[in-house]
Protein backbone atom coordinates (compact mmCIF):
# COMPACT_ATOMS: atom_id res chain seq x y z
CA UNK A 1 0.00 0.00 0.00
CA UNK A 2 1.12 3.32 -0.76
CA UNK A 3 1.91 6.00 2.03
CA UNK A 4 -0.28 8.17 1.18
CA UNK A 5 -3.16 6.05 0.12
CA UNK A 6 -6.83 5.02 2.08
CA UNK A 7 -7.20 1.78 3.59
CA UNK A 8 -9.72 -0.66 2.53
CA UNK A 9 -12.33 -0.81 4.74
CA UNK A 10 -14.05 -4.38 5.75
CA UNK A 11 -17.21 -4.45 7.71
CA UNK A 12 -19.09 -6.73 10.04
CA UNK A 13 -22.96 -7.38 10.87
CA UNK A 14 -23.03 -8.21 14.57
CA UNK A 15 -26.15 -10.63 15.06
CA UNK A 16 -25.80 -14.18 13.60
CA UNK A 17 -21.92 -13.41 12.26
CA UNK A 18 -19.67 -11.86 14.92
CA UNK A 19 -22.47 -12.74 17.51
CA UNK A 20 -23.64 -16.12 17.59
CA UNK A 21 -25.29 -19.13 19.27
CA UNK A 22 -23.12 -21.71 21.30
CA UNK A 23 -25.90 -24.45 20.03
CA UNK A 24 -25.47 -23.79 16.23
CA UNK A 25 -21.81 -22.03 16.18
CA UNK A 26 -18.35 -22.85 17.62
CA UNK A 27 -17.81 -19.71 19.84
CA UNK A 28 -15.23 -18.23 21.90
CA UNK A 29 -14.71 -19.23 25.65
CA UNK A 30 -17.33 -17.19 27.31
CA UNK A 31 -15.80 -13.78 29.60
CA UNK A 32 -15.25 -14.27 32.85
CA UNK A 33 -17.67 -13.63 35.90
CA UNK A 34 -19.05 -10.21 36.02
CA UNK A 35 -18.25 -9.35 32.51
CA UNK A 36 -20.22 -12.61 31.57
CA UNK A 37 -23.39 -11.14 33.11
CA UNK A 38 -22.91 -7.54 31.38
CA UNK A 39 -21.83 -9.00 28.06
CA UNK A 40 -23.55 -11.70 27.33
CA UNK A 41 -23.27 -12.23 23.47
CA UNK A 42 -20.94 -15.06 22.57
CA UNK A 43 -18.60 -14.33 19.75
CA UNK A 44 -17.86 -16.49 17.00
CA UNK A 45 -14.91 -18.37 17.05
CA UNK A 46 -11.83 -16.90 15.56
CA UNK A 47 -13.25 -13.76 15.57
CA UNK A 48 -10.41 -11.61 17.60
CA UNK A 49 -8.04 -13.66 15.12
CA UNK A 50 -9.62 -12.41 11.97
CA UNK A 51 -9.82 -8.87 12.63
CA UNK A 52 -6.05 -8.66 14.27
CA UNK A 53 -5.41 -10.24 10.91
CA UNK A 54 -7.19 -8.07 9.13
CA UNK A 55 -6.15 -5.00 10.66
CA UNK A 56 -2.31 -6.28 10.11
CA UNK A 57 -2.66 -6.54 6.59
CA UNK A 58 -3.88 -3.38 6.38
CA UNK A 59 -7.56 -3.01 6.42
CA UNK A 60 -9.56 -0.64 8.36
CA UNK A 61 -12.30 -2.89 10.58
CA UNK A 62 -15.61 -1.79 11.04
CA UNK A 63 -18.81 -2.82 12.62
CA UNK A 64 -22.15 -1.70 10.80
CA UNK A 65 -25.00 -3.47 12.44
CA UNK A 66 -28.93 -2.54 11.97
CA UNK A 67 -28.71 -3.41 15.89
CA UNK A 68 -29.22 -0.42 18.09
CA UNK A 69 -26.92 -1.12 20.76
CA UNK A 70 -24.60 1.81 21.55
CA UNK A 71 -21.13 2.61 20.29
CA UNK A 72 -19.61 2.80 23.74
CA UNK A 73 -21.53 -0.77 24.53
CA UNK A 74 -19.79 -2.37 21.37
CA UNK A 75 -16.72 -1.09 22.00
CA UNK A 76 -16.30 -2.19 25.93
CA UNK A 77 -17.47 -5.67 24.69
CA UNK A 78 -14.78 -6.11 22.50
CA UNK A 79 -12.06 -4.75 24.22
CA UNK A 80 -12.94 -7.31 26.54
CA UNK A 81 -11.45 -9.49 23.85
CA UNK A 82 -8.70 -7.27 22.76
CA UNK A 83 -10.29 -5.63 20.09
CA UNK A 84 -10.51 -2.67 18.48
CA UNK A 85 -12.84 -1.32 15.51
CA UNK A 86 -11.73 1.73 13.70
CA UNK A 87 -15.52 2.62 12.91
CA UNK A 88 -18.97 1.65 14.04
CA UNK A 89 -22.19 2.46 12.47
CA UNK A 90 -25.43 1.11 14.20
CA UNK A 91 -28.97 1.46 13.85
CA UNK A 92 -28.82 5.46 15.33
CA UNK A 93 -25.89 6.67 13.29
CA UNK A 94 -27.34 5.16 10.03
CA UNK A 95 -30.70 7.01 10.98
CA UNK A 96 -29.26 10.25 11.03
CA UNK A 97 -26.53 10.10 8.42
CA UNK A 98 -28.05 7.97 5.90
CA UNK A 99 -31.75 7.88 6.44
CA UNK A 100 -32.30 11.37 7.46
CA UNK A 101 -33.63 14.02 4.91
CA UNK A 102 -34.97 10.92 2.87
CA UNK A 103 -38.82 10.31 2.12
CA UNK A 104 -38.04 7.46 0.39
CA UNK A 105 -36.96 4.43 2.97
CA UNK A 106 -33.18 3.31 2.12
CA UNK A 107 -32.04 -0.09 2.90
CA UNK A 108 -30.83 -1.13 6.26
CA UNK A 109 -27.17 -0.78 5.66
CA UNK A 110 -25.42 1.23 3.09
CA UNK A 111 -21.76 0.45 3.30
CA UNK A 112 -20.91 2.58 0.55
CA UNK A 113 -21.80 5.37 2.57
CA UNK A 114 -19.02 4.89 4.54
CA UNK A 115 -16.40 4.07 1.84
CA UNK A 116 -16.50 0.75 2.74
CA UNK A 117 -15.45 -2.28 0.45
CA UNK A 118 -16.55 -5.15 1.45
CA UNK A 119 -19.27 -5.70 4.05
CA UNK A 120 -19.58 -9.42 5.54
CA UNK A 121 -23.65 -10.29 6.66
CA UNK A 122 -25.88 -12.81 7.23
CA UNK A 123 -29.31 -11.61 5.72
CA UNK A 124 -29.89 -12.38 2.16
CA UNK A 125 -31.51 -9.02 1.14
CA UNK A 126 -28.49 -7.17 2.69
CA UNK A 127 -26.31 -9.37 0.04
CA UNK A 128 -29.24 -8.83 -2.68
CA UNK A 129 -28.76 -4.77 -2.30
CA UNK A 130 -25.24 -4.94 -2.50
CA UNK A 131 -25.79 -5.69 -5.84
CA UNK A 132 -28.53 -2.90 -6.61
CA UNK A 133 -26.82 -0.50 -4.43
CA UNK A 134 -23.21 -1.14 -5.50
CA UNK A 135 -21.33 -2.55 -2.30
CA UNK A 136 -19.30 -5.60 -1.89
CA UNK A 137 -21.18 -7.89 0.58
CA UNK A 138 -20.10 -11.90 1.90
CA UNK A 139 -22.84 -13.95 2.93
CA UNK A 140 -21.70 -15.62 6.09
CA UNK A 141 -24.41 -17.48 8.65
CA UNK A 142 -23.81 -21.06 9.13
CA UNK A 143 -21.04 -22.34 11.05
CA UNK A 144 -18.19 -22.66 8.97
CA UNK A 145 -14.57 -23.31 10.10
CA UNK A 146 -12.98 -21.43 7.26
CA UNK A 147 -14.68 -18.61 7.05
CA UNK A 148 -11.63 -16.46 8.40
CA UNK A 149 -9.43 -17.30 5.07
CA UNK A 150 -12.84 -16.90 2.83
CA UNK A 151 -12.80 -12.85 4.39
CA UNK A 152 -9.44 -12.71 3.88
CA UNK A 153 -9.13 -13.68 0.82
CA UNK A 154 -12.52 -12.06 -0.39
CA UNK A 155 -10.83 -8.87 0.73
CA UNK A 156 -7.85 -9.24 -0.73
CA UNK A 157 -9.28 -10.02 -4.39
CA UNK A 158 -11.55 -7.03 -3.53
CA UNK A 159 -8.08 -4.66 -2.94
CA UNK A 160 -6.65 -6.19 -5.84
CA UNK A 161 -9.51 -5.46 -8.16
CA UNK A 162 -9.46 -1.95 -6.59
CA UNK A 163 -5.79 -1.26 -7.18
CA UNK A 164 -5.77 -2.70 -10.68
CA UNK A 165 -8.79 -0.56 -11.48
CA UNK A 166 -7.23 2.67 -9.71
CA UNK A 167 -3.82 2.23 -12.11
CA UNK A 168 -5.87 1.84 -14.81
CA UNK A 169 -7.59 5.10 -14.25
CA UNK A 170 -4.19 6.88 -13.69
CA UNK A 171 -2.64 5.30 -17.12
CA UNK A 172 -5.63 6.68 -18.99
CA UNK A 173 -5.45 10.15 -17.30
CA UNK A 174 -1.90 10.11 -17.74
CA UNK A 175 -1.86 9.69 -21.28
CA UNK A 176 -4.34 12.60 -21.55
CA UNK A 177 -1.87 14.71 -20.23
Amino acid sequence: MNAGSEKMRVSFDLDEVLFVSPETHKTEPPLRFPLNRIYRERLRLGTPALVHSLQELGYEVWVYTSSFRSEKYIRKLFRCYGIRFDGIVNGTRHLEEVQKGHSQTLPQKLPNRYRISLHIDDEAIVCTMGRQYGYNVYQLDAQDDDWKEKIIARAEDIRNREAAARKSREEVSGEDA
